[in-house]
């Protein structure tokens, strides 16, 4: 990822915002060939400011077949993001986009099947949480799952670099980017409005 110093963040906490809520992001490879396959990852923390990824995949999936233990895996995901126009300058300028994303390179190990039901279990009360009837994986029963488990493959990656982007204006004077604000709640779309928000909180006046 492109990552010109004025956008680059250390923030920890940005990004486990960012990998919590866009967590079905991309999952790239290389093993002889670039493969990439959307993935729903989870986020685990062992401690402060440390962390690794959880993901599974059908084992009839191509990266399944291909991918080792220890192989290098880029993770990638895209949070908060929208078009900025040209238009809102007070000048003649390029029209650009404003985001925010977090990539993590890390090194390929494999659960176990108790990691791996744990993994599940995990993700399901995750996503059925909000559910008028949640179906959790003890109600599934041991066994059902089990036997589906046949079909995937547990995937912990262990993250060896991070980058974590806000693209947010910064490179604009206050002019600019008041207009940019200004424009953006006036917009429609919740991404627009999202934007214009984490704006305000970054140049606070």
């Amino acid at each position: 990822m492109y990552l010109p110093k004025l956008f680059k963040s250390e923030d920890y906490l940005l990004l486990k915002e960012i990998i919590i809520e866009n967590s079905f992001s991309s999952l790239i490879t290389f093993n002889g060939r670039i493969r990439s396959t959307k993935a729903m990852f989870l986020l685990c923390e062992n401690n402060s400011n440390k962390f690794h990824l959880e993901t599974h995949l059908s084992r009839a999936n191509p990266i399944s077949k291909s991918i080792e233990k220890d192989d290098e895996v880029l993770c990638d995901f895209l949070g908060d993001h929208t078009y900025i126009s040209s238009s809102w300058y007070d000048h003649i300028n390029v029209s650009t986009w404003n985001y925010e994303a977090v990539q993590v390179y890390g090194g390929v190990t494999f659960m176990s099947d108790d990691e791996l039901y744990q993994h599940l279990s995990t993700l399901t009360q995750k996503y059925e949480a909000s559910q008028k009837c949640p179906l959790t994986v003890e109600k599934m029963g041991q066994a059902y799952i089990e036997k589906e488990m046949k079909g995937a493959l547990g995937i912990k990656i262990m993250p060896t670099e991070v980058a974590i982007k806000q693209k947010l204006s910064q490179n604009r004077d206050d002019n600019d980017y008041n207009n940019i604000i200004q424009n953006l709640e006036q917009s429609d779309g919740i991404m627009n409005q999202i934007i214009a928000h984490k704006m305000k909180a970054l140049r606070k006046p």
